[in-house]
């Protein structure tokens, strides 16, 4: 039987994973981080699947493993799975609770249910992304399937330039939505207040299983 030699490895959502690790690195969390494909953002019902493969993957090489994921749509399917392997993964129902903290987003769809959020991750590659992902660009007569629940975006801005703010008016142009943008704190400066700990309650899992 193969001992680990490695500490801690993270299975992180790739759209998320830059920010993970800035903040994990600030609190003194020393890891190797597996970002997965953020495409896997436009299909929560494969996440699951998607992180259990790493999970097998890795088991063998380190001594200890968490999940940079909130539930994500996947509906407790991650749940099943930090049960079964017995690791941690971010709280809350969605991983834009860690860049604006649950109560805001709790509070942006009680306003309005039907948002659609963007990080500066999405926004700057939402053609890619979402757009050319979801096959829009070729079939656009699916908008309505994929939106048509929809009725805002929220730009979650944390690094507000006037790129980005060009490329979040097109894409919620494009997807025939008003925007909305949210200006949120940088990473660096949700780790010095950890927003209600939820961040501070994940670093802890990983350092005091």
């Amino acid at each position: 039987m193969k001992v680990p030699t490695k500490d801690l490895a993270i299975i992180a959502c790739g759209a998320l994973s830059v920010d993970l690790s800035r903040a994990l690195a600030a609190l003194g969390v020393d890891c190797d981080l597996h970002p997965l494909p953020p495409v896997l953002h436009n299909r929560p019902e494969r996440i699951a699947n998607a992180v259990e493969e790493q999970i097998l993957r890795l088991r063998p090489d380190y001594r200890q493993l968490a999940i940079g994921y909130a539930d994500c749509g996947t509906y407790g399917a991650l749940d099943e799975l930090c049960e079964r392997y017995s690791l941690v993964r971010l709280p809350g129902q969605h991983c834009y609770d860690l860049l604006a903290g649950p109560p805001r987003i709790e509070a942006l769809l009680a306003e309005e249910p039907g948002t659609y959020f963007l990080t500066d991750f999405l926004v700057a590659a939402f053609d890619r992304l979402v757009w050319q992902e979801l096959g829009l660009d070729r079939h656009p007569q699916l908008h309505g399937d994929y939106f048509g629940n929809y009725r805002r975006v929220v730009w979650l801005a944390s690094q507000r330039t006037t790129e980005l703010e060009e490329a979040a008016n097109r894409a919620a142009y494009r997807l025939g939505l008003p925007l909305d943008i949210v200006d949120i704190m940088d990473i660096m400066d949700i780790v010095d207040i950890t927003h209600g700990s939820s961040l501070m309650a994940y670093t802890s899992g990983i350092l005091h299983p």
